[in-house]
């Protein structure tokens, strides 16, 4: 749960209450939504969610499920040092807090021991010197014990065989997001915090959390144009309910668009 005026940004709470109903403390429903993939003798995870390093009252602030990405793991019958590549949007922690975990003495240690971390430089560089607009999110248990795994990006590049990544900067400087085809020859992209929730899909309605806020707007505004064109599937990174949607011409507004949801 995160404070839905944060979540909004700009946008008055009388409008983004007309989306989604916060509780009394002013929270709104999320989720940390994380893919596997696997084949070309890879198995390729994309984002790994919070982790399990919080103590209770951080828990109990963000309202954490009893859950991590180790949990989902093994729940799909995956051991975690199986993991051949891990693939981040950014390094926030709620996006890569599950790159690390509490091993037996109780500090913080690789999740995924045998796996190739892939970010952009700007992010890796931005977390080192938590350069964010809040204080407590590139966090350094969660990437200090990860350094020697990680492989920086530049720009728009092949991250994997069939594996790409594009920068997707406004959220952070070095957001980046991530796309590949399935067996259907689909496009797939997982946009990271450029579109949260598929109540973000309007330009203005951005995160507070954004160190660039005008060139999230534009990036969005270009990433749903080609989306719709395109007809990409989008999974979405916070979206509580279905998070695989796809981006359609809004008709009364032209130039606009609308998440809809897929299955």
């Amino acid at each position: 749960m995160l404070d839905g005026g944060a979540m909004f940004g700009i946008v008055p709470k009388p409008l983004w209450t007309r989306l989604v109903t916060p509780d009394e403390k002013n929270r709104i429903p999320m989720q940390t939504n994380c893919l596997l993939l696997t084949g070309g003798g890879r198995t390729v995870l994309i984002e790994t969610g919070i982790g399990n390093k919080f103590n209770e009252k951080m828990r109990g602030l963000y309202a954490m499920e009893d859950r991590c990405i180790l949990d989902a793991l093994a729940e799909a019958g995956v051991e975690p040092g199986a993991i051949t590549d891990v693939v981040v949007t950014h390094l926030h922690f709620d996006h890569a807090g599950g790159l690390t975990h509490l091993g037996a003495s109780g500090e913080a240690e690789s999740s995924f021991p045998n796996a190739t971390i892939h970010t952009q430089k700007t992010e890796w560089e931005d977390a080192l010197a938590n350069k964010s607009t809040m204080h407590s999110t590139y966090l350094r248990n969660h990437l200090d014990p990860v350094r020697g795994q990680i492989r920086t990006l530049e720009g728009a590049t092949e991250a994997l065989p069939g594996i790409r990544v594009e920068p997707l900067p406004g959220h952070t400087w070095g957001q980046q997001g991530v796309f590949f085809d399935d067996e259907r020859g689909q496009t797939m992209v997982f946009p990271g915090d450029l579109i949260p929730t598929v109540h973000h899909a309007s330009p203005t309605y951005g995160m507070a959390y954004d160190v660039l806020p005008y060139e999230s707007m534009l990036q969005k505004e270009r990433f749903l144009g080609r989306a719709a064109a395109e007809q990409w599937t989008i999974v979405l990174d916070h979206e509580a309910g279905n998070p695989v949607v796809r981006a359609c011409v809004n008709p009364e507004k032209p130039g606009r668009h609308f998440l809809e949801p897929i299955g």
